[in-house]
This record gives structure tokens, sequence and C-alpha cells, in this order.
């Protein structure tokens, strides 16, 4: 057999190629499969928990969080939600579990929304201003 290149060998009697045994997965250009840490970022390629690409990145709009009570499509349950608010994610579930001790009740993070259960506006108003972010009631 005659070496032809760094990672494939030539027959002498066909002349097919059989591809080399690589010495290292280095040799392979990186990771191929791993059952290890789980999902991956696609971009980064670190683990979803350790992923940097979203902990820099600051959601568009123009820093005003807007506050307002919704009912529509919860089965008549009230909730008051947060948008607008120019935190990254990690800050944002750290205000989102502040607010929802202070308001005493339940509520969750979706899509850079705080949702907060029960009609707490003004006291959500409040807090959020004296947190420092600029706050406006939204919605009637």
């Amino acid at each position: 057999m005659a070496v032809k290149g760094p990672t494939r060998l030539q027959s002498s009697t066909r002349g097919c190629y059989v591809a080399k045994k690589a010495a290292s997965l280095a040799a392979l250009g990186g990771l191929v499969f791993s059952t290890d840490a789980g999902r991956h970022c696609p971009d980064c390629r670190h683990p979803v928990a350790d992923c940097t690409c979203k902990q820099t990145a600051l959601p568009e709009g123009d820093g005003v969080a807007r506050v307002r009570r919704e009912s529509k499509g919860r089965g008549g349950k009230t909730v008051t939600t947060i948008s607008g608010v120019p935190l990254a994610e990690e800050p944002l579930k750290e205000l989102a579990k502040a607010l929802k001790q202070r308001c005493g009740t339940g509520g969750s993070l979706k899509d850079g929304v705080i949702e907060i259960q029960g009609d707490h506006v003004e006291l959500l108003l409040a807090e959020l201003v004296k947190k420092g972010f600029k706050a406006k009631k939204s919605g009637g």
C-alpha cells in the first residue's frame, strides 16, 4: 500500500481508497457525539447551562418595563405581566424571583416576559421604580 495524503490509503491492486484510522478525537476535527453534558448550544458549542451567547445579548426595545394585567386565554385567572425589562436572561430570572417573593405569589418567566399570578400592577410598578427601572402601566 502506498500512502496518499495524511488520512487515506490507496490499495495497490484495485485503485480504491480506504480511510485511515484517526489517531485521536482531535484528528477528527472535534467532538462527534457525547452523552456527557446533554444539549449543546449550536453557536458556541458549550453545554446549554454554560452557554455565553445569550448572556451578553440584551433584548431590543426602548428600555421601559411595561406592566399590565391580563386574564385573556387563562381560564379567567388574572396574571400581571412585565415585558420590555432591559436585562439579560440570568438577571431577569433573579428579578422575577425577587418580584414573586415581594408579591407572595407564584409566577414564571416566558420568552423574556415575567408573569406574576394575581393583580399586582401597582405593587410591581412601585417595586420596579424602586429597583431603578423605568416602568409604566400598559393597557387599560
